[in-house]
């Protein structure tokens, strides 16, 4: 089997490259042999390499900057996707997509389920929603993960930033009121191909939630990074209103993830990939 993966240098298609095997061969588009702004450029990128499954590990990520430009992203995470998955569903092929908890409204303390009502607050969420509705109106063969707090060694993301800071001071103010389960990008790219391999098996196509357990808050992950990585560093809890953003972010993204067993997944447990991911981090340093 050959899969064809949309993304190059993110956190999750630097994970799947790790992965690329000779059973299961990858190729990577980066932006510059397909960019995501342009979904007919993507669906005819599909056509042309005739793969046996597409992986789309890419996508606009920038919450804050959506805020500003939701056209943009709407392409890029919206239109984009649903390109993709038509093109896939003409072929006979399995199309994998990762989506977002922020398609929730964080309301409520209880993990949300996938057929509970979806309701963005904000630009960045409305376009990861609109790409799960056109990969599911596309009628080919799909598995949606929605995941949340991505991390791993590689890009921008909370890890690295709060290592850097923790460095260089020994106290720190972190949002505690924000609940949710911080995902490792290796995980979300085993997940990826493994749904990927369920669904030429003739799994059932659908969404489902792809989380590290157990739940933790924003300062709850901070404080074991600092931990792990034994630095003396304080934090500080402090309420969403204290740290103000452009993009409205969810409260609550507990995502209840039960439903992985029918694809043969389980949740994977974030603190064992962080000392991985900070074994990594000391190796390359």
């Amino acid at each position: 089997m050959t899969g064809l993966v949309f993304g190059k240098t993110g956190q999750v298609a630097t994970e799947l490259a790790r992965r690329a095997a000779e059973d299961t061969p990858l190729i990577f588009l980066g932006r510059d042999q397909s960019d995501l702004s342009d979904p007919a450029a993507c669906a005819a990128a599909i056509k042309s390499a005739q793969p046996d499954f597409v992986l789309n590990a890419a996508a606009w990520t920038a919450v804050d900057k959506a805020e500003e430009h939701e056209a943009e992203a709407t392409v890029i995470n919206g239109d984009a996707p649903g390109a993709m998955a038509q093109a896939c569903a003409a072929l006979g092929i399995p199309f994998v997509h990762v989506s977002t908890d922020y398609v929730f409204d964080g309301a409520g303390t209880q993990r949300f389920a996938t057929s509970d009502p979806v309701a963005p607050l904000g630009a960045y969420g409305r376009s990861k929603l609109a790409g799960e509705r056109a990969v599911q109106d596309a009628g080919g063969a799909f598995i949606i993960l929605r995941t949340s707090w991505v991390f791993s060694a590689h890009g921008a993301n909370f890890v690295k930033t709060m290592l850097r800071l923790g460095r260089e001071r020994d106290r720190l103010t972190v949002v505690a009121d924000q609940i949710g389960g911080p995902t490792p990008a290796a995980a979300i790219a085993d997940a990826m191909l493994t749904c990927a391999k369920a669904l030429s098996g003739g799994a059932q196509s659908g969404v489902e939630h792809f989380a590290g357990a157990p739940d933790t808050s924003w300062a709850g992950f901070a404080r074991e990074i600092m931990t792990r990585a034994g630095l003396d560093c304080a934090i500080a809890d402090i309420p969403t209103a204290d740290y103000p953003t452009p993009a409205q972010r969810p409260l609550n993204s507990r995502l209840d993830c039960s439903g992985l067993a029918r694809l043969g997944l389980e949740q994977p447990d974030w603190q064992a990939h962080l000392d991985s991911v900070l074994q990594e981090l000391e190796s390359a340093s």
